[in-house]
């Protein structure tokens, strides 16, 4: 049972990787995923998630077999 992690942009290059599987647990929220994925490292500030390609809150449940993903802050002109 696993979860599919995708980092985007600079949040790829500081941990040096883009996408994992990471393994599912019971009650295993997005935060917890980030946790997991990213050994422990804590979560940068004013992250967006989603899962399964649908923007999310941190604390939003994760399933076997979802995709989660993160984003770096983004801005534009």
């Amino acid at each position: 049972m696993t979860v599919q992690v995708k980092l985007f942009a600079s949040l790829a290059a500081s941990q040096g990787w883009r996408d994992k599987a990471v393994a599912h647990r019971a009650a295993m929220s997005v935060h917890d995923t980030w946790r997991e994925a990213a050994g422990g490292a804590a979560l940068p500030p004013r992250v967006l998630c989603a899962r399964n390609h649908e923007y999310c809150r941190l604390d939003t449940p994760v399933a076997d077999g979802d995709e989660v993903a993160f984003f770096p802050p983004v801005t534009g002109g």
